[in-house]
């Protein structure tokens, strides 16, 4: 007897139009185009990468690699555009790849999106991959299409080596 693979029915139109939002995303960060990247984010938007042992972890309870909301994440930005950024500076060159995209809309009219990605990161001839998964939540905005009220990057690493720490944008 074969058994029936159920899923859940998808918007196709949405997980497209979702498609095409990261996809202009991974295009800016690869480009350096920080400032235009930030303007993704709602003024209560945060970007969260959490540690490598508790890839589930609660940012109130738990240690995150980075846990940043709007005004931090400013800060982060201003920061890697600038030569005091010894580890980017130059910058890095980085390709992004995101796939596996799943996106469904919520009651609150918020949207969940999944999706897998790698980063390469070549800095002194060397390349760095970190790989993972995206867990975000969107909402829709004029201009954009989208705007992040959460952008998580959770790495399916086992430690930071042989990077030793995360100094671009996953």
């Amino acid at each position: 007897m074969t058994e029936t693979l159920t899923r859940p029915a998808r918007d196709r139109a949405l997980v497209t139009e979702v498609e095409e939002f990261l996809y202009d995303e991974a295009d800016l960060l690869d480009q350096w185009r920080l400032h235009e990247w930030l303007a993704l984010f709602a003024p209560e938007g945060r970007y969260l990468v959490p540690a490598t042992d508790k890839p589930d972890g609660d940012p109130l309870r738990d240690l995150f690699l980075i846990q940043d909301d709007r005004f931090l994440l400013e800060q982060r930005v201003n920061s890697l555009l600038t030569r005091a950024a010894h580890a980017e500076y130059p910058h890095s060159r980085t390709r992004r790849l995101v796939t596996n995209t799943r996106a469904s809309a919520r009651e609150d009219g918020r949207i969940e999106v999944s999706a897998n990605f790698a980063v390469f990161r070549v800095r002194n001839a060397v390349m760095d991959t970190y790989v993972g998964r995206y867990a975000h939540v969107l909402e829709r905005a004029e201009g954009t299409g989208f705007t992040f009220l959460t952008r998580k990057a959770v790495l399916d690493l086992d430690a930071l080596r042989p990077h030793g720490k995360v100094s671009i944008i996953l």
